[in-house]
């Protein structure tokens, strides 16, 4: 389909979820849409805006929640790419726990990108964005293909141990979870099967030198160094960073729970 075969409209509210999927449009063609409804724009310069303001945006959102702005945000196009920029009080909340906030902008990727405003207080509302890529001809024959397996860090036995210990939180899918103490996690490796003594100082040790090693090489992971910038408090923010990388990446799983003496439970894969 041609860019000009498609023009910008209006999307009703009965319009699906746009994570399974838009109509056909042309590669770059954005769509966004919320409860009350969305609109849709092939690539070229355009500033779609949306907020509280029914009568003076495209996609309203938060239309009964005064801490939502009149004016929120703005998805612009150049005439190549999309953009978005908060233009409200309110940060705009991305996926991986990505703020955008008030008076920056960030460059939208194709696909689909759910995006929330909103506070603890008012609870989020979802403005879905799904830009149209690029076809790629291979899609099809990727889709039978077998499952490739995660690219996963490579993990000593010790460092394993003392990372299930120290991420348990995450691994038992706690709400909010966050790198237990380091006395906790020595203690808990003393309970643990195998009888060998742990010391806070020997688990920080480990878990020192490896965010060392991961920070290095050729696909570094990023935020695990003090040199990286990380504010107060730095070392739960850099063991986090770690541990949501070793979970992104399926190095560290529910299973791993077994090194520390854990009993799984369905919910545990």
């Amino acid at each position: 389909m041609r860019t000009d075969d498609f023009v910008p409209q209006f999307l009703p509210g009965s319009t699906p979820s746009l994570a399974g999927g838009v109509p056909p449009a042309p590669p770059g063609t954005i769509f966004a849409l919320a409860a009350d409804g969305g609109y849709a724009v092939p690539p070229r310069k355009f500033a779609l805006h949306f907020g509280r303001c029914r009568d003076e945006v495209h996609v309203p959102i938060g239309v009964d929640d005064p801490r939502v702005s009149r004016l929120h945000g703005v998805l612009a196009c150049d005439g190549r790419e999309w953009w978005i920029r908060n233009k409200g009080k309110l940060p705009i909340q991305l996926p991986g726990d990505v703020m955008l906030l008030s008076g920056h902008d960030m460059p939208i990727e194709s696909g689909y990108t759910p995006l929330f405003i909103g506070s603890p207080k008012s609870g989020p509302h979802l403005l879905e964005v799904h830009v149209v890529g690029a076809r790629n001809p291979r899609a099809a024959d990727q889709q039978h293909t077998r499952t490739r397996p995660p690219d996963i860090y490579e993990l000593s036995p010790d460092e394993r141990l003392v990372l299930t210990a120290l991420a348990q939180r995450y691994l038992r899918q706690e709400r909010f979870p966050q790198p237990v103490t380091w006395n906790q996690a020595a203690a808990d490796l003393n309970r643990a099967p195998g009888g060998r003594h742990w010391t806070w100082r020997g688990a920080a040790h480990i878990v020192g030198a490896l965010r060392e090693r991961l920070s290095m090489g050729p696909d570094p992971i990023p935020g695990i160094r003090v040199e990286d910038g990380i504010g107060e408090p730095v070392g739960n923010t850099l063991n986090h960073n770690l541990i949501k990388a070793m979970l992104a990446s399926a190095t560290l799983m529910p299973e791993d729970l077994l090194l520390l003496g854990d009993q799984l439970d369905e919910n545990d894969g």
